[in-house]
């Protein structure tokens, strides 16, 4: 069962599984050419809200040791923000720092509904940050306890490593939150790169 936090903005009840700190380890396994990079992780990923129609994201990994022990080393990080897709009105505010100017489109579960995609599910937008001077932007789908996202696009930085498309998929299975994640990179076509299964914490 799935309890619906105090406070949360009516667009956020279709993701609002996903929100809590989660913890757990998972594998990257990853071809380039004729070699392959395959290490056990952990990782702390937190979901959260702050009263606006949008889930804040922040993750982090960290490589286990390996059979001959030592510390954990840490590994990457991401942070963004997780929404609904839909046409920004008056009631939103920004660009930059304006203000609303008109009242919220989107008060109650009913009006919500409106924005349900043919699919049965509700279109999502993902924009992720990570320190190494990659930005992606995911656009997909949230249907019940499953989330499936590809890049529309991706931004580098000069000096950054090629990192070209991917895709990710979460979902709740036995109160964990299981994902998989694909990339294309390093010159290699999209394939498998690593997946984990995570536990809530909190």
């Amino acid at each position: 069962m799935i309890e619906l936090p105090v406070g949360l903005p009516a667009e956020l009840v279709p993701l609002s599984w996903l929100i809590g700190i989660w913890e757990g380890s998972g594998v990257v396994d990853y071809a380039i050419g004729e070699d392959r990079v395959s290490r056990e992780f952990g990782q702390r990923v937190s979901f959260s809200h702050d009263g606006l129609p949008y889930l804040n994201y922040t993750s982090s990994t960290w490589l286990l040791p390996d059979d001959e022990g030592g510390e954990p080393i840490p590994l990457a990080n991401e942070t963004g923000y997780w929404r609904l897709a839909r046409p920004f009105g008056e009631g939103d505010p920004g660009p930059a720092l304006l203000p609303a100017e008109g009242d919220d489109r989107f008060p109650d579960a009913d009006s919500v509904e409106a924005l349900r995609n043919d699919d049965g599910g509700f279109d999502l937008q993902v924009a992720l940050v990570h320190p190494d001077g990659v930005q992606e932007l995911y656009l997909g789908q949230v249907k019940g306890p499953r989330i499936d996202l590809a890049t529309d696009a991706v931004m580098r930085a000069s000096g950054a490593k090629d990192y070209a498309a991917a895709t990710r998929l979460y979902g709740l299975v036995d109160a964990h939150l299981l994902w998989a994640w694909d990339i294309a990179a390093l010159g290699q076509d999209l394939r498998t790169h690593a997946s984990a299964r995570l536990a809530k914490v909190d």
